[in-house]
């Protein structure tokens, strides 16, 4: 898939580095909020072998507060320069759901990678400026809002079956508007309940069969720390649990806090699977 002048493989597994510029992220050990923090942490990434660095200025927990675009443009900016200065060569991806976000990113620091959690829903014009641009574009299944998403969680079909089905008209939509560099992400955590998540994750070679690479973001969320009983920062064991499974299920990307153990399991899974065809 291409970025401007490059290419980012996915044929291959790749992780994708968290980085929030925010003060109230659900894991309270991701939140940067000063550009010292954030370069840091870009840096700690790079070293564990991140593929791409994810800047998000808008925490999208349920029930977290709104912000204005300026805003969550002055965080997503203080990201974007902090990667600028000490990773310049990083492929770069935009947490948003706002066009204006993205439009204001791609102008003062070239093509990044957009990865909206409402894959157009909450901004009509999101879609046209990806296009323009020629960006690639992760599309995460949601209903609702950050604010509202968990009061929306009825699948009469089953949720693997209506996740898939969104997608197919939601791909659909991105080709006749334009868009053709397509990643898929089910939103876990995003209006499913915890029983959904894990129908979710044992459907999702279903996602992955429909021919697009697909993201899974697991990491330190409620469907592990709820189910076990511990709170986010104690979820890394899980997270790693959770994170081969999605690899075996054919995940293209995993998005996550603790890039070192992320990339120990895209080894190790790797070198399992050349095993397998021994």
């Amino acid at each position: 898939m291409r970025l401007g002048d490059r290419e980012l493989d996915l044929s291959q597994p790749q992780v994708m580095a968290i980085i929030n510029v925010t003060d109230d992220s659900f894991f309270e050990g991701s939140r940067t909020v000063d550009e010292q923090s954030i370069a840091s942490r870009v840096r700690e990434a790079i070293a564990s072998g991140a593929t791409i660095l994810d800047v998000g200025g808008y925490s999208s927990r349920p029930g977290a507060k709104e912000l204005s675009v300026d805003e969550e443009w002055e965080r997503v900016r203080k990201g974007l320069r902090s990667i600028k200065d000490v990773a310049a060569d990083a492929f770069v991806s935009v947490d948003t759901f706002r066009s204006e976000v993205v439009r204001r990113a791609v102008e003062e620091f070239g093509d990044v990678i957009v990865n909206d959690i409402s894959a157009g829903e909450l901004d009509d014009e999101m879609i046209d400026v990806v296009a323009k641009y020629n960006l690639p574009y992760i599309a995460m299944h949601m209903r609702g809002t950050p604010q509202t998403m968990q009061s929306l969680t009825e699948y009469p079909n089953g949720v693997v079956e209506e996740v898939c089905r969104y997608f197919e008209k939601k791909v659909a939509e991105l080709h006749s508007r334009g868009v053709s560099k397509i990643i898929l992400d089910p939103g876990f955590g995003f209006a499913k309940t915890l029983e959904q998540n894990y129908e979710l994750l044992g459907g999702l070679n279903r996602l992955c069969a429909m021919g697009y690479p697909v993201l899974a973001g697991v990491s330190r969320k409620s469907m592990i720390y709820k189910l076990l009983g511990v709170t986010p920062a104690e979820s890394l064991n899980g997270t790693t649990a959770l994170n081969w499974e999605a690899l075996r299920q054919g995940a293209a990307i995993l998005r996550v806090h603790d890039t070192r153990e992320a990339v120990e399991v895209v080894n190790i899974f790797t070198e399992y699977k050349k095993r397998l065809s021994v």
